[in-house]
């Protein structure tokens, strides 16, 4: 109630003030001076209407704010808003945000300085006013509102400071009301953050759910294709283990051995899917010896893997996988079988294993999109986002070469990862 009756005796004084200088002006000139009745009328008709709208614009405060103090009945509006954003991207978002005002005109917005300045048009709220002419508050009443919103870089975040003012300068204030226009722009942009920021945490929550789903179902994907080709791989080395006890008793023995060694590496981790290009490596060499065993002559194995790099974290069963694609679809069609070849390169950047092979090479079969292979494609492309892929080519002057490029040290990924 205080903060009412101090904004009626401030706007009525003002206005009381300025209608005593007309009055005293207009008594000063000849003739019609003496005449005061038109002084008289003038002096209680403006105050009439200064008070009319000052009740007015009270209500509509009211109505608008919920409250009336002195932040509301104010028309210069000042905002402090964190964005939980970097600069650059903060500054884009109220630029949008204010561009989505109704009535905005001349947007002047610039990125390096981080600034945005636009005119509002001030509605007509409820009508063309019938007295509009004779009505003080509205005789020197801009049409036009303005705002100005500045970010201020703060670590990884951005504060706005928004301010809504009239187009008009600060003495006005004393005699022109604004009726909460300005008031409502700077809530109107404030909301419009929030909700911007909300769509924005949205999003990344769903894109953070969808990746962890697509990793999962890729896992999963993983998990079938091994289910599915373990037991034909183990059944076969069986049956040819069992096959050489009575022929050749040594080589069974070591078939069987090589199975172990296989074993005990294909052993699924508890904590992790990551392993080692060492322990990869030893996987994949106790299968390539195992179908050494099977194919005799018909295959052979070479391996330059430096030592420094076997140390190279790695996705589990990629490399196996490499190798396994080697065997079915380049040498195992062969009659005359082949060789695979294990190489791996790095620098201080990025590590690069290849598995290449002599064999059938590209054909309308294998065009390096089978499922292995966009498996592999997939994991690499959750595991690294983006960091690391697989590249798929003919070798030279048969076969084909497939190279997976892998960051040469990723510390979070090198947890958990077993050494035997």
């Amino acid at each position: 109630m205080f903060k009412r009756l101090f904004f009626l005796l401030r706007i009525i004084t003002a206005w009381g003030v300025a209608v005593m200088l007309v009055v005293a002006l207009y008594a000063s000139l000849p003739l019609i001076g003496q005449f005061s009745a038109p002084a008289v009328l003038f002096g209680f008709g403006t105050i009439g209407l200064v008070i009319a709208g000052a009740f007015s614009h009270l209500h509509r405060v009211r109505l608008v704010a919920g409250r009336v103090d002195n932040e509301t009945l104010d028309n210069r509006q000042k905002r402090f808003i964190e964005i939980p954003l970097e600069a650059g991207e903060a500054f884009d978002l109220v630029d949008a945000a204010i561009r989505e005002l109704p009535g905005v005109e001349g947007v002047r917005s610039a990125r390096d300085s981080l600034q945005v300045r636009a005119k509002i048009a001030r509605p007509q709220l409820y009508g063309e006013p019938p007295l509009r002419r004779w009505n003080p508050l509205l005789w020197f009443a801009p049409d036009y509102n303005q705002l100005q919103a500045t970010v201020t870089p703060a670590g990884d975040s951005g504060r706005v400071t928004l301010i809504c003012e009239p187009e008009s300068p600060a003495w006005s204030d004393w005699f022109l009301v604004d009726d909460g226009t300005n008031f409502e722009n700077a809530e109107a942009i404030a909301r419009a953050i929030t909700r911007r920021i909300g769509e924005r945490r949205r999003f990344d929550q769903a894109s953070a759910a969808q990746t962890a789903t697509e990793k999962e179902l890729t896992e999963a994907k993983l998990h079938l294709l091994h289910a599915q080709v373990e037991p034909h791989f183990l059944y076969n080395t069986l049956a040819s283990a069992q096959l050489l006890t009575r022929s050749d008793p040594a080589r069974a023995e070591a078939m069987l051995g090589h199975l172990i060694q296989y074993l005990r590496r294909s052993l699924p981790s508890a904590e992790d899917d990551m392993s080692t290009l060492g322990i990869e490596l030893e996987r994949a060499l106790a299968y390539l010896e195992i179908l050494k065993i099977r194919m005799g002559d018909r295959l052979c194995v070479e391996v330059d893997v430096p030592e420094p790099l076997r140390g190279t974290p790695m996705p589990a069963m990629m490399l196996q996988t490499l190798v396994e694609n080697a065997i079915k679809h380049g040498l195992e069609p062969r009659t005359g079988g082949g060789t695979v070849w294990i190489r791996a390169r790095g620098d201080a950047a990025e590590v690069a294993i290849t598995v290449a092979d002599n064999g059938e090479g590209f054909h309308a079969k294998t065009s390096g999109t089978g499922i292995g292979l966009k498996n592999v494609r997939e994991r690499l492309r959750l595991r690294y986002n983006g960091d690391a892929n697989l590249s798929v080519i003919a070798n030279f002057p048969a076969g084909v070469a497939a190279t997976i490029t892998v960051p040469a040290a990723v510390a979070s990924l090198a947890k958990g990862v077993s050494n035997g």
